[in-house]
Formats: structure tokens, sequence, C-alpha cells
């Protein structure tokens, strides 16, 4: 596969390939969840289900290119993915959504900063003007980060148990 983005360095010096997902990953992003936290899962997923689905890991191996993508992370060296990001947009390409699963062993230590920040890039490219995130009230860690990228948090009617993260460009 080429390598169509930009290598990415997070904060603590680690350097990251990105590149967009295809369906030959399934097999990669069945595996990397395997190493997700159940927590976590919960908190992308927002649900408790065990694992994922065949349906969900072949929609996770899919990008457009235009108003969905799904970006693979890993580590300089390593085939092993460490982190995979998703932006959807909608049809005009005005409000997307960011989503971010990182390993559990590599958690803290930036790949999330480093990765919102390049969905932020994209998504800016797109002519996405609001880029949203809506996150479980207990995913602290996420809450936290998107806030301190300039995200701006309000509740979502309707359910007390999530919050609704907006950053407008």
């Amino acid at each position: 596969m080429i390598d169509t983005m930009p290598a990415l360095q997070t904060r603590d010096g680690m350097a990251l390939r990105v590149r967009p997902a295809d369906h030959a990953d399934e097999a990669a992003i069945a595996a990397f969840f395997t190493s997700v936290s159940a927590d976590d899962r919960r908190f992308r997923f927002l649900n408790a289900a065990p694992g994922l689905t065949a349906s969900q890991i072949h929609a996770l191996a899919e990008s457009d290119h235009h108003h969905h993508e799904n970006i693979l992370a890993f580590v300089e060296g390593s085939d092993d993915i460490v982190a995979i990001a998703t932006l959807a947009a909608d049809a005009p390409r005005e409000t997307a959504e960011v989503a971010i699963s990182i390993r559990s062993d590599y958690r803290g230590r930036g790949i999330g900063w480093s990765l919102l920040d390049h969905v932020a890039e994209l998504a800016k490219s797109w002519g996405v003007t609001r880029l949203q995130a809506i996150e479980n009230r207990e995913n602290h860690a996420a809450i936290q980060l998107e806030r301190e990228k300039g995200f701006v948090a309000s509740g979502i009617d309707g359910d007390p148990g999530l919050v609704l993260l907006e950053r407008r460009f």
C-alpha cells in the first residue's frame, strides 16, 4: 500500500506513519480492537458489546477520500496498528464527526493529540467548518483532550450520558 499522508510526530517524539485504511486491512483492524480496552471500545462505539462485528470491521476499512476517511496509525518501523481515526462528513461537507481509538499500551503518549490535529487539518482541507465528537461523559481523557484542542462542550438533548464537543474553523 502507498502511504499518502505525511508522517506525524507525537509530543513525546514518537514517529507515526499514517495512511487511509482499505479492505486489505480488515484482519489488522480486527486484531487492533482486541488490544483496545473494553472501556475504550465502549467509548468509541457508544455500546458495551464485547467485540466488533464483521460489518463494523468492514466499515472501518473503507475510505472514500471525500466524505469518509479511516486513518490507520503505525509506529515508525512497525506494521502493527496503534490507533485508528475516523472522519465522517455530511454531504455538503460543512460538518464532520471525528472518533479516535488508541491501543491500550500506547495511550498517554500523545498519539491522540497528533491524530486529532491531523484529522482537523484534513477536515479543513475538505472545507468542513464544524468538527464534532460525541463522547460518553465518563470518557474524561477524550473530553479533556478535545477541550484543550479548542472544542466546546454541550449536552445532547435526550441523552444525559453523552456530550457533544465541537470546534469551528
